[in-house]
């Protein structure tokens, strides 16, 4: 079954589901890819810090020379690093990027985060001489109107948006920007079901992309607890799996499609892969989408210590 599209805010068509690649790299990261690939995704989600997008390009290009893809049949989605907020760097950072992944354009453009840094030289978030953050006061709307805009201008990206930005931030952007963000990428699950922020963003036809969708069992020890909960082991999820003779991971993220959200689930797995796209041959209830309302705690799994203090921390 084919992946459904979503229709961004300016007419342009975009997978609900596609593969995060997170904390993948080198052969783990390529195969997963040509999984994924293999098995009917079309969007692939990276981003400079990932440190991956070369092995992505590599792929990318081993199948459009192999004749199984045009350049448009499928999505990228890079993001800009928290060091090239400056206007002038913004497109510096997307060429990087466009290097390495071997394409003259993303599908999407996203701003990693609204907090930018100086680059020092010391750290990959970088730290001052005298070992605090270099946090540099440069609001996001800045570098959205005079860097991220100006990168659909010149056909280097097709969509532009945000990640881990809160309603303000979003609002600051609207009132100033010609090019409107297409998506706000954050940590969407069922604990963390970020209801108020999908209403804000369906107001102003934005949609959310939800990383983390699965209760991210796999995210790396800084952002773990003992305490965290297991999503994928929570009884409703759990009861509603059984029913359907699905996993629980697709329980999940069916949930949240239904909700016309975009998911990016990452799995190096090409079991797991294919799994995570079959999900479009079953509908739950609205009862159902209540129930797993109902498991909502507002938990986060993700929280950056190293944004504590910016003046644009969103966390």
């Amino acid at each position: 079954m084919a992946i459904p599209m979503v229709t961004f805010n300016n007419g342009n068509k975009f997978p609900i589901l596609g593969l995060g690649t997170l904390a993948a790299t080198t052969d783990e990261c390529k195969n997963a890819v040509r999984a994924a690939l293999d098995a009917g995704y079309r969007h692939i989600d990276t981003a400079y810090a990932y440190g991956n997008e070369a092995d992505i390009g590599e792929v990318l290009q081993e199948y459009m020379k192999a004749g199984k893809l045009k350049r448009s049949d499928f999505f990228v989605t890079t993001k800009l690093w928290l060091t090239y907020h400056q206007p002038d760097r913004v497109l510096e950072c997307l060429n990087l990027s466009l290097s390495k992944l071997k394409l003259d354009y993303v599908d999407l453009f996203l701003m990693h985060t609204p907090c930018a840094f100086e680059e020092t030289g010391n750290g990959f978030i970088p730290l001052r001489a005298d070992g605090k953050p270099a946090f540099l006061n440069l609001p996001p709307e800045e570098t959205w109107t005079k860097g991220m805009e100006k990168a659909v201008k010149l056909g280097k990206a097709k969509n532009i948006g945000v990640s881990n930005f809160t309603c303000d931030q979003i609002d600051r952007i609207f009132k100033v920007a010609t090019i409107k963000p297409v998506t706000n990428q954050v940590e969407c699950h069922a604990y963390f079901n970020q209801a108020n922020m999908h209403r804000f963003c369906q107001q102003r036809g934005i949609f959310i992309t939800s990383y983390g969708s699965l209760g991210s069992p796999g995210r790396a020890p800084a952002f773990k607890k003992d305490t965290d909960p297991v999503l994928m082991d929570d009884p409703v999820i759990k009861k509603l799996a059984d029913k359907y003779k699905k996993s629980a991971g697709q329980i999940l993220l069916r949930n949240l499609t239904q909700r016309n959200i975009l998911v990016i689930p990452k799995s190096t797995n090409p079991a797991r892969i294919k799994q995570n796209m079959e999900i479009f041959d079953f509908k739950l209830t609205d009862d159902e989408m209540k129930q797993i309302e109902g498991i909502n705690t507002d938990y986060r799994l993700f929280f950056n210590d190293n944004f504590v203090g910016h003046p644009e921390c969103p966390f």
